[in-house]
């Protein structure tokens, strides 16, 4: 079947690119659309911003998290149904892992057989375009790049002379140019754009950006660029195993989802449930009870900002230390892992948390921890199997300190990546694993499976 797609990429981190995204998602949509949003890489912040402007939650697609065999059969699981399907890039078109480009934006577009249109920061540049344009279109072989979207124009000269010097030098068209705006409508801090549940204004602020896209873009040309993509092969895989592993009454797992802790990926969610978990959303802000849990799982998020409601909610956080002391199978990823741990230092100020790990963590000024990880599980845990590789990614502001390894072990070893210390991560106490590594459900089946079956067991104990 036609499968209308797009990537929309960038030179470099900062072009603009998300920005440019967000308004042809909205603008879309407004046109009557139905949008479905993919954000390329981990992110969670920009994928959430995507889904707000679409109208529709994003997916993450990315050769390191994924098997490259997979990426198509998501994206038409999650994208069959709707009329176009938007995907956002990370970094520059090229930027990889390595020298070769792996796992470039790129290297997407050629797996999804989908056109490029790429977005370019035109400060303080007018002839030079046309090169950058034309060294994109030879650079590599296997992708298309259809079009070019200039960003950040001064004026009616300046587009003129960026314009005429794309079309007398390259074949490439230009589907748009965008005026330079006197401040960003979406505020940044630390980890990217501000959350969407700290920023009142979002509706707003995405109905400017679109607004602009439909003045500024050729919406039209953009979509026929799309359905020039054709049909998608999508391998005849399944996306997701027929791996139950509990009986009649599903075990009940824990999703802390509020406004501290939302970085998930929908798939890590429904993989829980294609193995036989039921999932319920439960908050560490508010006081209200939570069911009978067989399983904890707590995402990323931002809990250095809410710390000091996460400390001032004593109940919750003894609650938690409980569940876990109980012997709950609990998985926590980057700021669900603060949380499990003594104490949260933000901005010279100590909180309180639940205190399940022996540890304490400190927000720093400058990341110290950012970018793919990979690594060999080393030690027994309930959640992966000694010898597992894990491809992952993390990327946090904190620094685990004042940690006393004779209370716990690690279990991951990581071959690229920072960790919690000196390149190890995961730390296991018990039934407990939690470390800074994000990893997704599709990249390591064997995660939710394994969770269930703890959780299933807990469920059964005498």
């Amino acid at each position: 079947m036609n499968f209308p797609r797009i990537v929309l990429a960038g030179l470099s981190g900062g072009t603009g690119k998300t920005i440019v995204t967000l308004g042809i998602c909205r603008a879309l949509r407004n046109k009557g659309l139905a949008v479905k949003p993919f954000k390329k890489g981990p992110d969670y912040i920009d994928a959430r911003w995507l889904g707000l402007a679409a109208g529709e939650s994003a997916s993450n697609l990315d050769p390191h998290l994924m098997p490259a065999e997979k990426l198509p059969l998501l994206m038409y699981e999650k994208g069959k149904n709707f009329d176009i399907s938007v995907i956002e890039g990370n970094r520059g078109l090229f930027d990889g892992k390595d020298v070769e480009g792996s796992c470039s934006t790129a290297e997407l577009a050629r797996i999804i057989a989908a056109p490029v249109i790429l977005a370019i920061d035109c400060t303080k540049m007018t002839r030079t375009v046309a090169a950058i344009v034309s060294g994109c279109r030879n650079f590599e072989s296997g992708f298309n790049l259809a079009g070019v979207i200039l960003n950040r124009t001064a004026g009616e000269r300046h587009r003129s002379i960026l314009r005429r010097s794309i079309e007398e030098y390259t074949d490439v068209p230009v589907l748009g140019m965008l005026p330079k705006l006197s401040k960003n409508p979406i505020p940044e801090r630390h980890m990217g754009l501000v959350s969407n549940t700290e920023y009142a204004r979002q509706d707003s602020s995405l109905e400017t950006l679109g607004r602009m896209a439909e003045e500024c873009i050729d919406l039209d040309r953009l979509t026929e660029i799309a359905g020039s993509a054709g049909s998608l092969e999508v391998p005849e895989l399944q996306l997701w195993p027929e791996n139950c592993v509990c009986g009649n009454e599903r075990p009940v797992i824990g999703v802390v989802r509020d406004e501290a802790f939302w970085f998930y990926y929908d798939e890590n969610l429904e993989a829980l449930e294609h193995a036989g978990a039921e999932v319920r959303e439960l908050s560490l802000l508010s006081d209200e009870d939570w069911p009978e849990l067989h399983g904890l799982y707590l995402g990323g998020g931002f809990p250095e900002t809410m710390a000091d409601k996460l400390s001032a909610n004593v109940a919750a956080r003894k609650r938690v230390k409980s569940l876990a002391d109980s012997g709950l199978p609990v998985f926590a990823e980057c700021g669900g892992f603060m949380y499990l741990g003594e104490s949260v230092e933000y901005k010279g100020q100590s909180y309180p948390m639940s205190g399940v790990l022996p540890i304490s963590t400190k927000l720093c000024l400058k990341p110290q921890g950012l970018g793919y990880t990979c690594g060999v599980v080393e030690a027994d845990n309930l959640f992966f199997k000694t010898g597992t590789e894990i491809c992952g990614h993390e990327f946090h502001y904190s620094l685990c300190v004042n940690e006393q390894e004779t209370d716990f072990s690690y279990a991951l070893s990581l071959k690229r990546g920072k960790g919690t210390f000196l390149g190890r991560d995961g730390i296991v106490k018990d039934n407990v694993y939690a470390g800074y590594n994000h990893i997704h459900a599709l990249g390591n089946p064997q995660w939710a499976e394994n969770f269930v079956t703890a959780a299933e067991k807990f469920k059964n104990r005498s």
